[in-house]
């Protein structure tokens, strides 16, 4: 960096606190220089570059931290964090919300069986005690990169033969062309788990690392229950967006 650039990015002191004022600039390098990955330079040259504290750095980089703009490593530094995708509420498939958001969408198969599924779902999908389901656990990802594990039940009677298809592609489609039962609406709750090891090795994040996660049962325009989804997103690559009225 030159005397000049040095200079032209130097803290002033004004009604502007300091570390709003840094994190302004730090998000402009982070937009304009740095890419997903990179690296922050560290807070000790970037007392230097900025002229302030290191106080003042652990602030600002604090509040980018907190938004989702930065990420820490543990022992390695700050990295510029990934570009989350942040999704609408509303019923879609997994291939049609990321290809809205300007993502490319690719799915891993990890299981599908045939069998009598939990007390949960036998409910969900109002299924007889013994009666079997489609059992479909894939690894969601945008862009090669880990986002979300679906772990679905789909009634079989409603689907029978699903396994002859390439459950690879949306499976929103498929009910809609094979199976003429097009996904109309769902009920969906959305809470916050801590990832176990099979998903932190997954979704590539730390054991215990937080998650969101989604338990939605979907249905045919007649009502008729056809699907029981449980998901689980990386919170740091995945965000919900909503609108909120007044019932008034």
């Amino acid at each position: 960096m030159t005397t000049c650039d040095k200079m032209a990015r130097m803290i002033e002191d004004n009604s502007v606190p300091k570390h709003e004022q840094l994190r302004h600039l730090l998000e402009r390098l982070c937009a304009d220089e740095l890419g997903p990955g990179d690296m922050l330079p560290s807070e000790r040259q970037l007392c230097l570059d900025y002229g302030v504290s290191r106080i003042t750095v652990r602030e600002a980089i604090g509040q980018m931290v907190a938004a989702g703009r930065l990420v820490r490593i543990r022992g390695k530094g700050t990295f510029v964090a990934e570009r989350q995708a942040r999704s609408r509420l509303h019923l879609a498939s997994f291939h049609e919300d990321m290809r809205r958001l300007g993502r490319t969408p690719t799915t891993v198969v990890l299981q599908t069986e045939h069998k009598v599924p939990g007390p949960s779902t036998l409910s969900a999908l109002g299924l007889r005690a013994a009666e079997k389901a489609w059992h479909v656990k894939r690894l969601r990802l945008a862009d090669s990169q880990p986002i979300s594990i679906d772990d679905a039940w789909y009634s079989a009677a409603l689907a029978p033969g699903l396994d002859r298809y390439d459950l690879s592609q949306s499976i929103y489609q498929l009910l809609k062309v094979r199976y003429h039962r097009p996904i109309d609406h769902g009920e969906q709750t959305i809470g916050a788990e801590a990832a176990d090891r099979e998903q932190s090795t997954l979704l590539q994040v730390a054991k215990g690392a937080p998650l969101l996660a989604f338990d939605r049962v979907s249905f045919t325009a007649d009502g008729t229950p056809i699907e029981h989804c449980r998901s689980w997103y990386r919170s740091d690559m995945y965000q919900v967006q909503m609108t909120v009225t007044d019932p008034a």
